[in-house]
């Protein structure tokens, strides 16, 4: 595992597509903001397991309000995550 600092409004680059900066510092708590294409999924770490639990017991999941409606295509999306040091 790469281990990096970095202080607010420092990035970091992912290959030439995902660029993850830190958007704010509040005692044990990180957030970061995400810039990466459409394509790439970005989830939580309890949001990724809960998924991968689904696709192995084969739970179907709830259909959404938007399903089967065609939302316009981004380059990239911003996503910012937050985070406890614990």
């Amino acid at each position: 595992m790469l281990v990096l600092s970095r202080y607010k409004d420092q990035s970091i680059y992912i290959g030439d597509d995902i660029i993850i900066t830190v958007v704010d510092v509040r005692g044990d708590r990180i957030r970061l903001g995400i810039e990466a294409p459409n394509n790439v999924p970005i989830h939580r770490e309890e949001i990724y397991e809960a998924i991968q639990r689904e696709k192995q017991e084969g739970t179907p999941r709830e259909p959404s309000e938007n399903q089967g409606q065609v939302e316009p295509r981004r380059r990239f999306r911003d996503d910012v995550l937050e985070f406890s040091l614990q």
